[in-house]
């Protein structure tokens, strides 16, 4: 008897069973290839995230990054690519690459940079399913390791100035977009009429733009200009995880956007708590003065926008 296999990931919410791309690759390729896995999500009566999700756990065995858990569900003989050919394989391997290389830095951009989009939803939505007092600290950590993420791999030569580095971010995933809208055509999947590994990462990364409802939407208005796209992800939602396609939450938009309001003034309350907090113990006589790296809040609560604290 196979030994039973546990998923940890992020949950969703917007018609989508996971926010978070590779979580969703991950749940994707696992209904594709039949893979009996269980999915727990993160929520505060669960545990606190402390790694990179998605993790599998298979009796002792922990995997976390998607190319590495589908490996491992291959091995056990979950393979959605099994009657690819050598040439789709490799065809495969270059459209993932060119996911990472040229959609993720926007979509990273568009959830944990972009301060509006932040602020208002990618904020409040994460520290909602976070156990109290990191509730107030990983939303922030998570929005400066993808800063660093866009940094590291779009922010050099001949980028220099801040507005170049967006404007060339967005240039390029529109450009992916449109790769990937031209390969699919008509098709219902990217290689006929079966799901593979390519379309788990394609609708792990297109379902959130498609999805979540965002002040800023330039990514999410080019999508939905190809509509073969959008087409694409309402199939495998409704198809794969029986959710509704209309892009709202079961408990309606208007609900979602009054307990997203409540949770941002939550968060706000609390990170004024954390910093007056912090201010009390840097005045406390019983610790000598020494240099501390503290996190500074804008006016209102906030924390400031990753985007302030770099210089053109």
């Amino acid at each position: 008897m196979a030994a039973p296999m546990e998923l940890s990931c992020w949950g969703g919410d917007w018609g989508l069973p996971s926010l978070h791309p590779q979580s969703l690759t991950v749940m994707a390729y696992a209904k594709f290839s039949g893979a009996p896995l269980t999915v727990n999500t993160i929520n505060k009566s669960w545990r606190t995230p402390k790694g990179d999700l998605p993790v599998l756990v298979s009796e002792d065995i922990v995997i976390s990054q998607p190319a590495k858990i589908l490996n491992f569900l291959r091995k056990r003989k979950y393979n959605a690519d099994y009657d690819l050919s050598a040439k789709q394989g490799a065809d495969t391997l270059a459209y993932v690459a060119l996911l990472e290389e040229k959609l993720l830095p926007a979509l990273l951009h568009t959830f944990w940079i972009e301060a509006e989009n932040y602020c208002s939803v990618t904020k409040p939505w994460f520290a909602s399913r976070i156990a109290f007092p990191l509730s107030l600290y990983l939303p922030g950590k998570m929005s400066r390791e993808a800063l660093n993420r866009i940094l590291l791999t779009k922010g050099g030569p001949p980028l220099y100035s801040l507005t170049e580095v967006e404007a060339q971010i967005y240039r390029d995933a529109k450009e992916c977009l449109n790769l990937l809208s031209k390969r699919l055509g008509t098709s219902q999947f990217f290689f006929g009429d079966t799901p593979t590994t390519l379309d788990a990462f394609v609708f792990g990364f297109l379902a959130p733009i498609y999805k979540v409802c965002f002040p800023r939407v330039h990514l999410q208005e080019h999508l939905k200009q190809l509509p073969n796209l959008c087409r694409f992800c309402d199939d495998i939602l409704t198809c794969y995880f029986r959710l509704t396609v209309s892009g709202h939450s079961p408990a309606g938009q208007d609900t979602a956007d009054a307990n997203l309001q409540k949770l941002t003034q939550l968060v706000n309350k609390e990170s004024n708590l954390i910093e007056k907090m912090d201010d009390n113990l840097r005045k406390s006589p019983q610790h000598p003065p020494r240099k501390l790296t503290t996190l500074k809040l804008a006016a209102g609560g906030e924390e400031s926008s990753p985007m302030s604290r770099l210089s053109p």
